[in-house]
This record gives structure tokens, sequence and C-alpha cells, in this order.
């Protein structure tokens, strides 16, 4: 008796050793567990962002959408021009000050996740600014305080890939891989009509279950109560699962947040086919090539 009430403590002894040990980014909210914190690292159940210690009375809107927990007001009326050349720049303006009508607007969007992963016009509590996860194949880390990773002398965002109201996704029914990057669909571009799949798009999401087109997510995003299929923070990542992505009833292996499979192998393509759920022009289908399947 004694010897089996020894091997129960050890076995539980054990189990809690490696409870402990256990990374807390194996709960499928990863980084934005926030330590433990969990979802009030983002979310403030009472007091907006006066709850969580960081915030103002300055802001008449503070915390009533999303329950928003951060200071919002460095960010309010900010224009910020994100990658493009010359003309060409994508810029966002964000939601002034009292302006801000719904969460699921996706300037607002943008301006939330700005508010934690800027690190330049607001310096944010607890993040240590690098990725937890690990670079796949070539190792080391990756910035999360994206604007304080501007070039020396350059401006931030300049090299972020571009979201807004005129990131859209384009439809050329006539496109030929050798013109721009466009899908065979029609619907896109500033349109409000949801985008219908040409031939080479249907056998690119046969091919890539995971296609965030399977989702039904479709226009992508609503810009001032304006649904259209342009990008935004959330068209590329899902804040609340880091290593699972979740697409028609299915589940699927992925990093860094990423909405849709992205389980970067030597060989695979998963990262590739995820890139080509808006750039239709580099996808295999658009070149013929409809036998390869995500991997």
């Amino acid at each position: 008796m004694k010897k089996a009430i020894f091997i129960t403590f050890v076995v539980l002894a054990v189990a809690g050793i490696a409870m402990a040990q256990q990374p807390w980014g194996a709960d499928i909210l990863g980084a934005h567990n926030g330590y433990g914190r969990g979802c009030v690292m983002c979310h403030t159940p009472h007091s907006g962002s006066l709850g969580n210690g960081a915030g103002t009375t300055s802001d008449p809107q503070n915390g009533m959408y999303a329950l928003w927990g951060q200071n919002l007001t460095p960010y309010f009326g900010k224009t910020y021009d994100f990658s493009g050349d010359g003309a060409a720049k994508y810029p966002v303006t964000l939601p002034a000050i009292g302006t801000i009508t719904s969460a699921h607007d996706a300037n607002t969007v943008i301006l939330f996740c700005l508010s934690c992963h800027d690190g330049l016009t607001a310096k944010v509590g607890m993040m240590k600014g690098q990725t937890v996860e690990t670079l796949p194949i070539v190792g080391g880390t990756a910035p999360t305080l994206l604007g304080a990773a501007a070039p020396s002398g350059g401006t931030a965002y300049n090299n972020d890939h571009p979201v807004g109201g005129s990131a859209n996704l384009s439809c050329n029914p006539a496109a030929t891989p050798e013109v721009g990057y466009n899908w065979d669909c029609t619907g896109g571009g500033a349109t409000t009509t949801p985008i219908t799949p040409g031939p080479n798009q249907k056998v690119f999401m046969a091919n890539n279950p995971s296609s965030f087109w399977n989702s039904g997510g479709n226009p992508l995003a609503s810009f001032a109560g304006t649904t259209v299929n342009a990008v935004t923070c959330t068209t590329c990542h899902n804040q609340h699962s880091m290593t699972v992505a979740s697409i028609n009833g299915a589940n699927f292996s992925t990093m860094f947040f990423i909405n849709g499979q992205y389980t970067p192998l030597a060989g695979g393509n998963s990262v590739a086919q995820f890139c080509r759920n808006c750039h239709g022009g580099e996808s295999n289908e658009m070149h013929g090539v409809t036998g390869v399947p995500t991997i």
C-alpha cells in the first residue's frame, strides 16, 4: 500500500512538473494568452483601459467597443502609409477620437491591432517585441512591434504588407500569368459584389482546403459600413488562435496566428498557398498546373 501511495505521489509530482514546464503557448491563444493573463490582455471586463492599468479618461468611448483594454488615444486620427511605390502607397487613416461605430469595422480593427503591435507611438507593457515561435527553416525570431522595426531613417509600415480599403483583391477574368496578379474571378476590387470564383480559383480552393475562401468570408471586410474584398489585419490573422486554423469545419496546423494552413516544411507549399489566396497570378493553377495539393 505504501509503495502504491509513493508511486502515485511520484506520478502526480512528475505530472505537476510537466504542467509547470508546459509552454504557455500550448493554449491556442498562444502569445495572446499574455503570460497567463488570457483574454483580459486585450479585452477588459470593467472600465476599459483604466481597468488594465493603462488607461485614460480623455477617450469618451474608452472600452465601449470589444471591451478594448488598451489606450487608443495616441493613435486616433493618425494616417500610416503601408508598403507601395510612390503614389501607390497604401494609406490608412485610423478613426478619430469618439468616432468608432463598430468593433468590426476594418479600420477600427487596424487601430486595435496597432495599439499593441506598433511599439513606436506608444510603448506596450509586458510584450517582449519578438515572436515566441522560432522562424522555421532559417531560425531566429521576428519582431512583433512593427512600428519600432522601421528601417533607420525610414517610415514605419512602409515595409509592411498593405491593409485598408485600397488594399483590395482584384479580379480579371481575362488575365494570364503574364498580366498582373489577379484571380480569374469576378467581384473583386473596390466593388461590394462578393467574389465569384473562376475555373482556376475553384481548382485552387479544391487543392487548398484551408483556403479562407472556403470559410464563406466573402467579401473580406467592412470599411465604414461598406463591405469590400480588401485586406485588414484579421484577413490574414486569427488573433484568437496561434496554432490551429479552423476552416469550413476542419482544423489545420498553423503558426503566427495565420488564418489558414501554415506549416513551413522543406518541399512543402502551404505557406505559398496561403499567400495565393489573394495573389492568384502566382498560383500553380493560373499557370496550368492543377495537380498540386496543399502540403
